[in-house]
């Protein structure tokens, strides 16, 4: 029997697989790969995907599409502002312990509407109502960090959430902190230009 972690790209190979689909999307020349019934059929018993993406819910922010992947290449969690529970956690460390995916990517972008809330929260010292509550003061400390460091702008909460957040993830779980220390996964903290459709990096973890 087939060892499945033995089958997945490196690290490093699997980001480079990520950052070629987005370089497509962004010029236009998207392949549409792995979208075909031939690969859905391959999938029915199993998946091996090369990369878990970690991102915001916001609806611009479609994985498979502005990394121009199919059907079985990535797995997805999302939640709004990419914030932090327990079963985000859970879900990251079955892709790497279960899955045995290469790469963790961390996937916010510019104009995030979490992030301006908790950015609005901090300066008026007035929080939101019902669970949004709950979503803002997870992004408090991003936020706070990012002000205190001397960030003026939205968009640079941004960039200090997603490193935050890739910090947060490995001190929190021994699963992810042990994989990416032994050099089987890696991560990588991107944010995404709406207007452009490009991702830039700002934070990683591991070697790529």
């Amino acid at each position: 029997m087939s060892d499945p972690a033995a089958e997945q790209p490196t690290p490093a190979a699997a980001w480079k697989l990520l950052k070629a689909g987005n370089a497509r999307f962004v010029t236009g020349d998207v392949h549409h790969p792995n979208q075909n019934a031939a690969r859905r059929s391959s999938l029915t018993d199993a998946q091996h995907p090369m990369a878990v993406i970690f991102g915001c819910s916001d609806s611009r922010l479609a994985a498979e599409i502005i990394f121009d992947v199919g059907l079985g290449d990535v797995f997805v969690v999302r939640t709004a502002g990419q914030v932090i529970d327990d079963a985000v956690m859970g879900s990251l460390e079955f892709s790497v312990d279960v899955l045995h995916v290469p790469l963790i990517v961390v996937l916010g972008h510019d104009s995030c509407g979490a992030v301006s809330a908790t950015w609005e929260a901090v300066d008026s010292g007035t929080l939101p109502t019902g669970y949004v509550r709950n979503l803002v003061e997870r992004i408090f400390p991003s936020v706070l960090t990012a002000q205190r460091s001397g960030t003026t702008s939205v968009n640079g909460a941004v960039e200090e959430h997603v490193k935050q957040t890739a910090l947060r993830m490995i001190d929190h779980s021994r699963v992810l902190h042990e994989a990416v220390s032994d050099g089987r996964t890696a991560v990588v903290g991107l944010t995404y230009r709406l207007a452009e459709g490009r991702t830039d990096v700002v934070s990683q973890l591991g070697d790529l």
